[in-house]
């Protein structure tokens, strides 16, 4: 059981209160020399991990109680008498000392979700919910309820060309994804100001990557990259420029169709130090697509295309029924919509973190997001 997520407290009652049930009839009823002290005593102990520190002395005090009541009606020894009250009190007080240890890992967890989820916030802040023609929306679910930080990753900026977004996800472990995103954030803030195309943009965060993976010393730096999507939205929204350096392609919703945006050139990652190899500016590195009023442009992680269902197949954002053929939507709506959806798809089975940015270019059809 993980500490911190212990379940109702009805699943520690409806285990603990028929255990000391059994354990009364076996000793009554049951053929000698079986006894039913082994129930007794395993009912503190469930009490114990499952139940508050009172309910737990409670529940050991009635198994001793019972234990030394039978001994005395069936007439037992003083001496086996005394065994046995020693024996369920022993373990009683181990199931006290469970009991604390428990609630004092589910204080240290609590406090340490409590900081990753500052860190997470301070690495990854929630966008502006409007960015120049645009309504924002974004949102992150990790894999495991205690794991409140990963290596998914999102921002968006208004710049002198236009709204420029990120998503990506770090491949690497740890506290060096942690870093990782640090870094691509960092960088994406400073250079989407300052880079005159998309592409040079991704070229300049290739950069900052790669120097991080030197810089940490790493003997598989290579295997610690980030793959990502650079969008820009210039002017009054019209289009969408798209760079894709490895990433899932993002999904454009509109009039209740889902198309995805594949590239048109693959390129390699961020951060492998082999930018050199990477299509040069142009059509051939950047994709142009129209972004009509009201379309909603879908950006994800793997988390989201690599959900499975019991039957092993893949999550499919164009074959949903939740997005495809729905009715018009802000980025808020989408954003809950693919969430729930992943979940629903699941069975809330998720296995990777999944971080969900979605943009809706304001004028007719839904409000802003």
């Amino acid at each position: 059981m993980t500490a911190g997520r212990r379940p109702p407290v009805w699943v520690g009652w409806l285990l603990t209160v028929p255990a000391l049930v059994v354990g009364v009839l076996l000793n009554v009823f049951a053929p000698e020399p079986y006894m039913g002290l082994p129930l007794l005593a395993a009912a503190p102990l469930v009490a114990g991990a499952m139940l508050s520190f009172r309910a737990c002395a409670v529940v050991a005090a009635v198994a001793c109680g019972f234990s030394a009541l039978l001994d005395l009606a069936q007439r037992r020894p003083v001496s086996a008498s005394s065994v046995d009250f020693a024996v369920v009190g022993l373990i009683g007080v181990l199931a006290l000392g469970v009991n604390l240890l428990l609630r004092r890992q589910g204080r240290d967890l609590a406090r340490a979700r409590g900081i990753a989820e500052a860190v997470q916030l301070a690495v990854l802040p929630d966008p502006p919910r409007r960015a120049g023609p645009l309504g924002v929306a974004a949102g992150y679910t990790a894999a495991q309820a205690e794991a409140r930080i990963g290596g998914d990753l999102f921002a968006v900026q208004e710049t002198p060309y236009g709204v420029r977004m990120i998503i990506g996800d770090v491949k690497g472990k740890g506290v060096q994804a942690v870093a990782s995103v640090s870094v691509a954030i960092g960088a994406f803030r400073q250079e989407a100001e300052n880079a005159p195309t998309l592409a040079e943009l991704a070229r300049r965060l290739d950069v900052a990557l790669s120097r991080e993976a030197e810089r940490g010393g790493n003997d598989l730096a290579q295997e610690d990259f980030t793959t990502a999507v650079l969008a820009e939205v210039p002017g009054g929204g019209e289009l969408v420029r798209l760079v894709n350096r490895g990433h899932p392609g993002p999904y454009l919703i509109h009039d209740g169709t889902v198309v995805r945006l594949d590239a048109t050139a693959p390129q390699l990652p961020l951060g492998m130090g082999l930018g050199a190899v990477a299509p040069p500016d142009g059509a051939t590195g950047t994709d142009v697509v129209p972004l009509p009023p009201g379309a909603l442009l879908l950006l994800i992680t793997d988390g989201v295309t690599e959900a499975r269902d019991r039957t092993g197949t893949f999550y499919d954002p164009c074959a949903s029924p939740v997005l495809a053929g729905a009715g018009p939507m802000d980025a808020d709506d989408l954003v809950r919509a693919v969430i729930a959806d992943v979940a629903r798809w699941t069975g809330d089975g998720q296995q990777d973190d999944m971080a969900v940015l979605a943009v809706v270019r304001r004028g007719s059809g839904p409000g802003p997001g």
